[in-house]
């Protein structure tokens, strides 16, 4: 067969000009969503609970090799769950993050509020709507921001992986939310494709620039604000900080003594000490990952 109708005869396919995405060669899009697995995963282990468990394996394989120093990783785990899960640890490192961007004053007006996803369940069986979660504040805070005047408008930004909980964006979650609280449609922006906060800061820009908005209300939990301002910020966004959700409070009570009964309880181990440094060396490792990939 003479090459030109062979190049045009219905069972052929030029190499140079591929008719469907071959398997051998990941998209772009398969590899956006290998860096998403990959960065949820590889850092698990080293958070506290991940790293404990990798050394009482160690233990273990020490054990079936009779070795004598299997005491050893024992021990650091036995640190490792000790240390993290004591209040002091873990208010030390949740403050250092929390305490960066402190309201001073009132808040300024802005020409937006941009709240960040990561608060929303989807309306799964049994819930009967939508639900909050441990970061609610910031749909709750976004919304009181609107209602005292301080931006026309709300942009609700966050997507969804499908491979986690799937169903509707955390932008259109949150955007029920609100409007149950008494925003108006007409005044909610959805920016539903991100899904982390690089992308929270590149798509939200996008929106700023198709709709003339230059300065926002930058509302997230206090612990995530310090990695969220310096994105936005890299964005030559003009933005002000509105941090929520506070882990670590000035309470009156912390400014008299501590009583035997108190320093026995703040050194035991605790659950929720434990989440909250875990939360904290979280925001830590995806402050150096972000840099190193050159996003901060």
């Amino acid at each position: 067969m003479p090459c030109r109708q062979l190049l045009l005869s219905p069972g052929f396919s030029s190499p140079h000009l591929p008719i469907s995405p071959s398997p051998y060669f990941p998209t772009p899009y398969s590899l956006k969503q290998m860096f998403l697995f990959l960065s949820k995963l590889l850092p698990i282990f080293i958070y506290p609970l991940g790293l404990a468990c990798l050394l009482m394996l160690l233990a273990l394989l020490m054990y079936w090799r009779r070795s004598r120093l299997v005491p050893l990783p024992l021990f650091l785990a036995l640190v490792i769950l000790l240390v993290s899960s004591n209040s002091w640890v873990s208010k030390t490192l949740v403050s250092s993050l929390e305490w960066r961007y402190l309201p001073q004053g009132e808040l300024p007006n802005a020409q937006a509020i941009v709240i960040l996803g990561g608060s929303t369940s989807p309306a799964w069986s049994p819930r009967p709507t939508v639900e909050i979660n441990g970061q609610g504040d910031r749909v709750f805070y976004g919304a009181k921001l609107y209602q005292d005047g301080k931006a026309p408008f709300i942009i609700a930004a966050g997507g969804r992986i499908t491979w986690r909980d799937g169903g509707p964006s955390e932008a259109s979650d949150m955007a029920q939310l609100l409007e149950m609280m008494g925003v108006p449609p007409a005044a909610i922006i959805q920016e539903p494709d991100s899904l982390n906060t690089y992308e929270n800061a590149v798509n939200v820009k996008k929106i700023l620039v198709d709709r003339g908005i230059e300065k926002i209300l930058l509302v997230t939990s206090a612990m995530h604000m310090p990695r969220s301002l310096m994105l936005f910020r890299q964005q030559e966004v003009d933005v002000i900080p509105a941090p929520t959700d506070f882990l670590v409070t000035k309470v009156p009570r912390q400014e008299l003594p501590l009583t035997t009964q108190e320093i026995i309880l703040k050194s035991l181990p605790d659950t929720e000490n434990f989440y909250h440094t875990t939360k904290a060396i979280k925001e830590y490792v995806g402050l150096v990952v972000y840099r190193l990939r050159g996003w901060l």
